[in-house]
């Protein structure tokens, strides 16, 4: 896996924005979902416009490389039935139980995951920063959860959470490794594999598949049930989940993970607007915690890079190249 020193302030307003796009979903998919879908048939339609959407992009990009998807085929088919379908029908199904922004931070549990896995990867710990913002995530989380109160989520709701975060791990380390696809081209091929693996699972019967042409409620209007469709399939996951990938390129797996953890604070906004449901005072201070685990990470990698860079230096100066060696 490539993992990258921080990116510029680019890189970052790449992850800010993929985190507000991926924010829109669960207010969305909650107004098909009590209408009667199954988050299977939701996740469905999500991922295929979406992959309709990319498919000029991703041909223009691919060019004269398609030897490229032969060589990652194994890595494009997880990306699409793991980080892609997998991870937003679990989300779904927790969203169907809890309310928007408690599924989403379970799902976020995800992100522990990635430091445990670059840490497990490499064999270095994270570094005391890195440490403190997983250590300030986790106590948000619980916060957010209301471990210790009156009113504890639905639990089947919780595994499903858990299981989503499984998916967005994986989301977050095959988007930052760097297999010489263009960032388009991954999203696209990973929609495109993820719409046919939802396909074949519905055909089966694994998967339930029911579509209601009903009207969905939003903001105590009524809109189309194919305007929730459009938005999930060309906001909340075509840009989304490219910006997410330019992203994690640029700032590493670890980076993009955390900063991206401010899709639970979108997320939570646009369920207050577009749903009226608003966490609690001690969950929106669990987001608070969250926020400052965003920081100390970034501010972790940063001083690792620079440690690094100062490290390379020393040894290039102790050690010329010869000329020509680039």
């Amino acid at each position: 896996m490539s993992q990258r020193a921080p990116g510029t302030g680019v890189g970052l307003w790449f992850a800010l924005a993929s985190a507000a796009t991926f924010g829109t979903s669960g207010p969305f998919a909650k107004s098909l979902l009590v209408e009667g879908w199954s988050s299977g048939a939701v996740v469905l339609l999500r991922v295929a416009g979406a992959a309709l959407a990319l498919a000029v992009p991703t041909a223009l990009a691919m060019r004269g490389r398609w030897h490229l998807l032969r060589r990652n085929a194994g890595a494009v088919l997880a990306y699409g039935a793991v980080a892609v379908a997998g991870c937003q029908v679990t989300y779904f199904y927790a969203v169907q139980r809890l309310d928007v922004g408690v599924a989403l931070l379970l799902e976020y549990l995800g992100v522990v995951l990635v430091v445990l896995w670059v840490w497990l990867r490499t064999r270095r710990a994270p570094g005391v920063l890195t440490g403190a913002g997983v250590v300030l995530a986790v106590l948000g989380l619980a916060l957010v959860l209301d471990l210790s109160g009156q009113s504890r989520p639905d639990l089947v709701g919780v595994v499903w959470g858990l299981l989503a975060a499984t998916g967005l791990a994986t989301y977050f380390v095959l988007a930052a490794h760097d297999s010489g696809l263009p960032p388009v081209a991954l999203a696209g091929l990973g929609m495109v594999a993820g719409a046919v693996v939802l396909g074949v699972l519905g055909l089966v019967g694994v998967l339930p598949m029911r579509f209601v042409a009903a009207d969905v409620v939003l903001r105590g209007s009524e809109l189309p049930w194919w305007v929730a469709i459009g938005e999930l399939a060309l906001v909340a996951a075509a840009a989304a989940y490219l910006l997410g990938i330019v992203a994690a390129r640029s700032l590493g797996s670890t980076v993009a993970s955390f900063v991206g953890l401010t899709e639970v604070l979108f997320a939570v906004l646009f369920a207050w607007v577009l749903l009226g449901e608003l966490p609690g005072a001690m969950q929106l201070g669990g987001g608070l915690l969250i926020l400052l685990g965003v920081v100390a990470v970034r501010a972790g990698e940063v001083r690792r890079a620079q440690r690094l860079s100062v490290v390379a230096a020393d040894a290039e100066a102790d050690f010329p190249l010869p000329t020509g060696v680039a």
